[in-house]
């Protein structure tokens, strides 16, 4: 273990020695426990944050035309055969809490049944149990959890028996935690021995996996093809073979399922070309002229909004394991120990949690597949209890595509 000189001598250099001010008042148990805590903590991500995410490094240009599920019926046969040969697997993001759902809960073991019990998991197993009927084959799923919600996730779902899905091709990987930090870029401590740490987002998924040492157990099951969804979509389709046919027959190094976006002004990030490379721009980083831009056809030039379903080589991803993500800040209410010991629970943003975004690593392929899919039957995302892209909007889309609730 590191010793206090040590600890001391590192957090010198990140100016983080704050974290010892308590040490010489901590039991031998504590002492051990913090300078663990700081040993494992890796510093360096301090160096990589990106304090402006509206800052744009070159030229943005609308994206490739998109290529719809219906135009990509021709590509099915190659998706089906690559499920088929064992090439592609799944990896759902699920990381996050139920929070903004009134859960302490998993999000995933929401309920979103009336009638009945149905959890958003059991909504994602169910959609992909039906490629595993089309094809006739077990598509591995790969399953981030964090340390919060690792337990559970695992439990719940060995409970429902992971709703039919087989759980010999399930495997669960936990995603690297990051300290929070204080508008002063100072991090937070949870009490005396303890520092506040939170999932570091969902751009880190791939180095968890080969921490996790899954990367072995890809290599080993000959697969080429990682399909990356979140959790919150409902309606949404993995390991689709019009999707992953599209990609492959039309020579593409990723996909990305995305949508019209509804209106000119509409809250979401959509895909575009920055430099020539495949970026994703932010509703907030688009002038309103670049919200209205039309392209020659009369449609919006910027008008596919991603979903957070994508497809990504996995050789592609091997090369960018040891790479350095950006790290972006993200303004919280963050629960923390103050300078006298005392736990303040605020009640407005006071720090920054550090996340890296699954869009990184899009901007770091050499191309990117609009595949647009139909709102009305691939489309429900569950952000909020109530209103847009809520659990009442998903529950009306549900109804619509004949799922009983």
């Amino acid at each position: 273990m590191i010793s206090f000189d040590e600890a001391e001598k590192l957090l010198t250099e990140y100016g983080q020695q704050h974290l010892l001010y308590y040490f010489d008042r901590l039991d031998d148990t504590e002492k051990d426990s913090l300078l663990s805590q700081i040993q494992q903590t890796d510093f360096s991500v301090l160096k990589s944050l990106n304090r402006d995410d509206s800052a744009k490094n070159g030229l943005i240009e609308p994206p490739d035309t998109a290529v719809t599920s219906k135009q990509g019926e021709k590509y099915k046969k190659t998706g089906i055969e690559t499920i088929k040969d064992g090439k592609v697997a799944c990896v759902l993001l699920a990381g996050g809490q139920g929070t903004r759902l009134g859960s302490d809960k998993p999000k995933g073991m929401y309920n979103i049944g009336v009638t009945r019990e149905l959890y958003i998991f059991e909504c994602l197993i169910n959609n992909l149990l039906d490629v595993v009927k089309l094809t006739d084959t077990w598509v591995p799923l790969y399953v981030m959890t964090s340390e919060d919600n690792n337990r559970d996730t695992v439990g719940f779902l060995k409970e429902k028996n992971f709703f039919g899905y087989n759980s010999e091709y399930v495997k669960f990987f936990i995603q690297d935690m990051s300290p929070c930090l204080d508008f002063n870029m100072k991090i937070l401590m949870q009490d005396r021995h303890s520092i506040v740490l939170s999932p570091n987002g969902n751009g880190s998924w791939f180095s968890a996996m080969v921490k996790s040492g899954l990367i072995k157990n890809l290599k080993e099951n000959g697969i080429e093809w990682l399909n990356v969804f979140s959790v919150d979509n409902v309606l949404q389709r993995m390991a689709d073979p019009v999707f992953i046919g599209s990609v492959i027959d039309m020579s593409y190094e990723c996909g990305s399922k995305v949508v019209s976006k509804s209106d000119p002004f509409e809250r979401v990030g959509v895909l575009c070309k920055e430099n020539g490379k495949p970026s994703i721009i932010e509703y907030y980083e688009m002038t309103d002229d670049m919200k209205s831009q039309l392209d020659s056809s009369g449609k919006l030039a910027y008008r596919y909004g991603v979903t957070l379903n994508y497809l990504f080589r996995t050789e592609h991803l091997e090369k960018l394991a040891n790479a350095r993500m950006p790290v972006h800040l993200a303004e919280k209410k963050i629960p923390f120990m103050n300078r006298d010991g005392d736990f303040v629970i605020p009640d407005k943003p006071n720090g920054y949690k550090l996340e890296t975004l699954v869009l990184d690593i899009v901007r770091m392929q050499g191309n990117c597949l609009p595949f647009e899919i139909d709102r009305e039957t691939e489309f429900a995302p569950i952000k909020n209890m109530h209103g847009a892209d809520s659990v009442d909007t998903a529950r009306e889309l549900l109804k619509k595509n004949g799922v009983e609730l």
